[in-house]
């Protein structure tokens, strides 16, 4: 097989020969980015006129894309939502059930606790837990989307994992701040 040969206005998950899900089989995945970097990797174009050139580098660019979107849930849960033509809403819609507002707070709050205390063990149970929840986030997120069809709320999880994203990466900030 050619690049060529390749349809880069396809999808991504037609791109990467997946079935149009969330719940994708990640070793797949990895095969078959690999076999697509092997066939539009920059190197394998250096010969070639300029112009072909910077079609081979758009092609290795977009692959780069789709799998970085792939193997993400979130980011594959948002992706597929727009090919649905659901907009996730995600720097408008700020509504989240109270509950889980809270639980943010007393989290962050429990962070800067013990990134002040330095305690690295209080940011290993924080982190632990945050990702108990993010993995529960992500299986009704495939529920909603791949069982249930349920967009709309499906949307709301992918807002209130990107409220995980930011949690999680306030712990890191915190290990690091630790760690100097």
């Amino acid at each position: 097989m050619q690049p060529s040969d390749l349809d880069f206005q396809q999808n991504y998950f037609k791109l990467f020969g997946l079935a149009q899900s969330c719940r994708i089989d990640p070793v797949r995945l990895e095969q078959q980015y690999h076999a697509l970097q092997t066939l539009v990797h920059p190197d394998k174009s250096a010969h070639l006129p300029d112009a072909e050139q910077r079609i081979a580098m758009q092609h290795a660019t977009l692959v780069n894309e789709a799998y970085q979107t792939l193997r993400s849930t979130i980011r594959r849960a948002r992706y597929l939502l727009s090919l649905y033509g659901v907009d996730t809403q995600e720097g408008t819609n700020t509504a989240m059930p109270v509950d889980f507002l809270m639980e943010q707070m007393e989290w962050r709050e429990a962070v800067g606790e013990a990134q002040q205390a330095r305690d690295a063990a209080a940011l290993d149970q924080l982190e632990a837990h945050i990702k108990r929840e993010t993995h529960e986030l992500e299986a009704q997120l495939e529920i909603k989307i791949d069982t249930e069809r349920n967009y709309a709320d499906a949307a709301g999880l992918v807002r209130k994992l990107r409220f995980m994203e930011k949690l999680a990466e306030e712990i890191h900030a915190a290990y690091d701040e630790i760690d100097t």
